[in-house]
């Protein structure tokens, strides 16, 4: 087992990390810029070490700075929570080279599933269903405008480095085809410094369901059931539970299965995530895979009752699953709390929280690195908590939730949480009829004070 794991991240999953090393006897260290220097991931690691300005390029992104903090801390281990490197080939790469285990998959199972391509390649080699499509990155304008005709509209346009919706549009009919298309190359190019393009058939009214799976060292893979992600805004998650209220034990089956598969496929190692659409008849198709821990594994830590981080670090020293698929015995729910005004079209609201005080209770569970009197900075992702609910089934799931929303209070700056109030409210998500256009048409009612 590792002696020293240091933390390639900062905020939540940070501290969420911490937590577990502590458990297992493990020595931790944290890196932070300049603007988390007040951060609870650094007052709680064992050791700390400032690796530069708030600008994440010069910090959190600076894989020479990273390094040096993993020399000088004597760090065995790199754990790259989610987002900043964590699917970054290169940086896995590094850390092997200079005899650092990277918590997380090899390299090269990060580049095959980190191109959209090359990862629909090889599901379609396994057997997984994918969205019919270009089958590989687009040439030129013409062949894209041949193939959607042959696909037929509505289409999406697909940034192949894509991510976060960026390099992304819906073409819904020919006329509109060549300024989406340079609008979304344009957009790629700025964001990933890759203007490759494929076409997908765009599924209407689809539900955004990932498996959770894990897969050790000696080949063996495992499924840890359904999480549904379906509650969107702009392609980014705002709310995630499990089990779906959308499956069916016939559905889960083959949804495991072929996630299962997908992670046999390249000899998956870690944890990681297969997305799938789901369209209103029960097909599903692959979508992605994420090969890192995900923001919202609490959900599936709470219905299976397993720590996902402590599996993370076990598999990467080495140690075998134990080879059965997990399935869910209770319903949670977990909503992300951002520092975002919902009635300003969720414009981030960074500053000092003046106030806090977060809900508490048997089947609450809140992960957060956020306290009275800390300014949430403007550099980073807005996510300063998340609120995760269990309970027997998901009536009372969404009950407990709704008490656990009005105890939560955050004063200082603007959050979510009016927005997921008013959703538990809502009587179609109740009844589980979403898809992630869901959001399309909520609209938020503004308090009459």
């Amino acid at each position: 087992m590792f002696q020293k794991i240091l933390i390639a991240n900062r905020g939540e999953i940070a501290l969420r990390i911490i937590r577990t090393c502590k458990e297992m006897g493990i020595k931790t260290v944290a890196i932070y810029s300049t603007a988390d220097r007040e951060s609870l991931h650094v007052r709680f690691a064992d050791e700390a070490v400032c690796i530069g300005p708030a600008a994440s390029s010069q910090s959190y992104l600076s894989i020479p700075k990273i390094m040096a903090a993993v020399e000088i801390t004597n760090a065995d281990a790199v754990h790259p929570g989610y987002g900043f490197l964590a699917e970054n080939a290169e940086f896995a790469e590094i850390c092997t080279e200079y005899g650092i285990k990277f918590i997380g998959p090899t390299p090269d199972q990060i580049r095959q599933m980190g191109d959209k391509i090359t990862a629909k390649e090889t599901m379609i080699k396994a057997g997984v269903p994918v969205v019919p499509g270009s089958g590989g990155l687009l040439q030129d304008l013409e062949t894209g405008l041949k193939i959607a005709k042959e696909i037929g509209y509505p289409i999406i346009l697909k940034a192949t480095a894509g991510g976060g919706g960026r390099g992304m549009r819906i073409v819904r009919q020919e006329d509109e085809f060549e300024s989406l298309w340079n609008i979304a190359r344009q957009e790629a190019k700025a964001a990933f410094s890759n203007d490759g393009m494929y076409i997908e058939k765009y599924i209407e009214e689809p539900r955004h369901i990932e498996f959770q799976i894990v897969g050790d060292q000696f080949g063996k893979v495992v499924h840890l059931s359904e999480r549904d992600c379906s509650i969107q805004r702009r392609h980014q998650k705002l709310v995630e539970e499990s089990p779906s209220p959308f499956m069916t034990p016939e559905l889960r089956e083959k949804m495991g299965n072929a996630a299962i598969k997908a992670g046999e496929a390249i000899n998956y190692e870690g944890v990681g995530t297969i997305e799938f659409l789901v369209d209103k008849y029960r097909n599903f198709y692959f979508m992605e895979m994420n090969t890192r821990i995900q923001v919202e594994h609490p959900v599936t830590e709470e219905v299976i009752d397993h720590d996902l981080i402590k599996e993370q670090i076990k598999v990467a020293a080495g140690i075998p699953i134990s080879g059965k698929n997990y399935y869910p015995n209770l319903h949670a729910i977990e909503v992300r709390v951002n520092a975002e005004d919902v009635y300003a079209d969720f414009r981030p609201s960074p500053g000092k929280i003046t106030s806090l005080h977060t809900s508490k209770g048997h089947g609450v569970r809140v992960d957060t690195h956020v306290y009275a009197g800390y300014t949430v900075p403007p550099y980073y992702d807005s996510m300063i908590a998340k609120l995760i609910c269990k309970a027997q089934t998901r009536e009372e799931c969404i009950t407990k939730m709704e008490r656990a929303l009005d105890e939560f209070i955050v004063e200082g700056i603007k959050t979510t949480l009016p927005f997921h109030k008013q959703l538990m409210k809502n009587e179609d998500f109740r009844n589980g009829n979403f898809h992630t256009g869901f959001l399309n048409t909520f609209v938020m009612e503004k308090p009459k004070d």
